[in-house]
């Protein structure tokens, strides 16, 4: 059974960061085969893990639209055959971790079936794996479109600001206009100096968000950043990596719990 993952919120919070240092956790833990999937545009998660990246699921969606118009697709392969292949192709190997960039959203020169089969063949390459972590753009577009698979997990990351705050209680307002079932959600405050205080923790409650865990500043993470180094080669006593170790069993327990309850209904 694959868990699935799902890392959200507004651009500027560290989002792609928690995702990537996650995936790295998972790995480490060696929780199974770890498959990161970057669902945001800009597409950066593999500079995150240290990974080249060549192609993406959307430069090969516009490559065989562009044959097709053309006519320049072999006649004596499928179509969807095709994409399978291209695709499995464009994920790339890591250590203990595999990646697989969505890239560019729909634009409107595609067509209903070759997203169909893309979304068929991307959940079918996700099956494959015990672990999912997908980098989410922060409107949840992608989620709501890629695949027909549930997400067992959704992480919203949240500066620690009121404006940060309201913009992760909308997102998680959002899953109700998602056709995508989400088993639980969760938030994350990134880049706290100590405690939240009165006023962040009233919004907390307010708003309804399930607070797993908050991130400090972390110097030797903004480092790697700004030397444009991967993120994950932070030592394993970081600070960051270490308090994401318990919301990795946190989550690795609820959704063996959540499973353990599916199979006796």
């Amino acid at each position: 059974m694959t868990t699935t993952i799902a890392v959200a919120g507004k651009g500027g919070t560290g989002k792609t960061t928690i995702a990537g240092l996650l995936v790295r956790r998972l790995a480490d833990r060696q929780a199974g085969p770890v498959l990161a999937i970057d669902a945001d545009p800009a597409s950066n998660l593999n500079d995150v893990l240290g990974l080249p990246l060549e192609r993406t699921v959307g430069d090969i969606r516009e490559d065989t639209s562009e044959k097709a118009r053309a006519n320049k697709l072999d006649p004596g392969i499928a179509k969807a055959d095709l994409l399978d292949y291209e695709i499995n192709a464009s994920v790339v190997e890591g250590t203990g971790l595999d990646l697989l960039a969505m890239g560019r959203p729909e634009g409107p020169g595609c067509y209903c079936a070759a997203n169909t089969m893309l979304r068929t063949i991307v959940d079918r390459i996700s099956a494959s794996y015990d672990v999912v972590v997908i980098d989410n753009e922060a409107g949840l577009e992608h989620l709501s479109r890629r695949t027909t698979r549930d997400v067992d997990v959704l992480l919203v990351i949240s500066d620690p600001s009121v404006r940060g705050l309201t913009t992760a209680g909308r997102i998680i307002d959002l899953i109700d206009e998602l056709k995508t079932h989400v088993g639980t959600h969760h938030l994350i405050i990134n880049r706290a100096s100590g405690d939240i205080g009165a006023q962040l923790a009233q919004v907390v409650r307010e708003r309804d968000l399930n607070l797993l865990a908050t991130i400090p500043t972390d110097e030797t993470l903004a480092r790697l950043d700004a030397e444009g180094r991967p993120v994950i080669e932070a030592p394993d006593g970081n600070d960051v990596c270490e308090l994401l170790r318990p919301v990795v069993e946190k989550i690795l327990s609820e959704t063996r719990r959540e499973a353990l309850c599916a199979d006796h209904r």
